[in-house]
């Protein structure tokens, strides 16, 4: 009887202790294990592996450089969780990233990186109800019909129609021809504005496709060539970009280049002979070669911590975590608030009249579609750098 009352006594015990325990430190509260305290659990999403993996990291990376800066400059302050997950640049390992995230206390999602997944984790996060703000998914799908879902780069027909505008002006005298990914959103969306922009007033434009799965651009190059383009518009990722431009070479072609946000990172491309972008043009909302005290000073802990300069996706990370800060602090909600609940109050402040001033814009505002007012600037690239135009 002795030993039967002392195992039922043990059993309890063991109860007990789990309760207590699961009271204490349950990853949904925002608790950080530090001292019991509350923090806002902020996940991110995007390709740290694969060949989009130069984008992805440099998002993880500038939104957690801006997480441990405001955690050492308010340290009795709110205080924040950096949280990532890789998708390898594909929609459904994104969901999957996602909902780990969600599993793991998520309340607030910088992501994805790249427009296609974004768009699959869009519907989770509407469904779901988390806010989200992606530093760079620029389709407009990513954000229709969804209320929670924000932007902070500029948009996919603001894109193409600013670099046709640009191109009208600057090139009257060129013979423009363009190359994009017919597969991918992101390079469809840019393509679709620019070529209804450009061919205004009667103008035209050469073009060739690919997928996903081309490597071989010979074909594409040979079509341009042939009808004497000196202006080629590459709506497309560095990735793809670089191989065009090292076949190019190779065929001795050699058209001016206008790129896309997505032609950030270029330079840094593995195994690209970087001289070969040497006069490229491309739309980008930041350059790590700015005279602008915040970016200089951005560029220098950046370099330090992660041993390269930034890229604009960087940037914009950085600036996301900056936004999100300071609009949570507007929603008077407290660090362990549900997800739901700040999402709500996170689509109020950012519909309203909340503005956020960072690395790659001034004063920046959104819509109720969650688009954001931001300009893009033209840069060049000349001798390893991006000057302003």
């Amino acid at each position: 009887m002795k030993l039967r009352k002392m195992v039922a006594l043990l059993a309890v015990l063991a109860m007990v202790t789990a309760l207590f325990a699961g009271c204490g430190g349950s990853s949904d509260s925002g608790d950080s294990g530090d001292g019991g305290k509350a923090v806002l659990k902020i996940g991110g999403i995007g390709p740290s592996t694969g060949p989009a993996a130069l984008y992805g990291l440099a998002v993880k990376n500038g939104g957690e450089l801006a997480v441990k800066e405001i955690n050492e400059a308010n340290p009795d302050g709110l205080q924040l969780e950096w949280m990532w997950q890789d998708d390898e640049h594909d929609a459904e390992k994104s969901v999957n990233a996602y909902n780990k995230l969600v599993d793991d206390g998520m309340q607030v999602l910088v992501g994805s990186v790249t427009t296609t997944p974004c768009t699959a984790v869009a519907a989770e996060a509407y469904n779901n109800r988390t806010f989200a703000l992606t530093p760079s998914a620029s389709g407009p799908a990513v954000t229709e019909g969804n209320d929670n879902v924000f932007q902070l780069c500029f948009s996919d027909p603001n894109q193409g129609i600013a670099s046709a505008d640009y191109i009208k002006e600057n090139f009257a005298d060129k013979t423009v021809g363009i190359i994009y990914n017919n597969a991918d959103n992101y390079s469809s969306g840019i393509r679709d504005k620019f070529k209804s922009e450009y061919e205004e007033g009667g103008k035209t434009v050469t073009e060739a496709t690919f997928t996903d799965e081309t490597t071989d651009f010979k074909a594409q190059l040979n079509t341009m060539k042939d009808a004497g383009v000196d202006l080629l518009f590459l709506p497309i990722y560095y990735a793809p970009a670089a191989n065009i431009m090292t076949q190019a070479s190779q065929i001795g072609y050699a058209p001016t280049y206008f790129g896309v946000d997505g032609m950030d990172g270029i330079l840094g491309a593995d195994g690209f002979d970087a001289s070969l972008a040497e006069g490229v043009l491309l739309l980008t909302p930041f350059t790590p070669y700015s005279e602008d005290e915040k970016i200089q000073e951005f560029v220098k802990k950046y370099e330090e911590a992660y041993g390269e300069t930034p890229i604009q996706f960087a940037a914009d990370a950085y600036d996301c975590v900056y936004a999100i800060y300071d609009a949570f602090q507007k929603t008077g909600l407290e660090a362990d608030a549900s997800m739901e609940d700040i999402c709500e109050a996170m689509i109020e402040v950012f519909t309203g009249d909340f503005t956020a001033s960072g690395l790659t814009a001034d004063s920046m505002k959104w819509n109720e579609a969650g688009e954001v007012d931001k300009t893009p600037k033209v840069c060049i690239i000349q001798d390893g750098k991006y000057v302003e135009q």
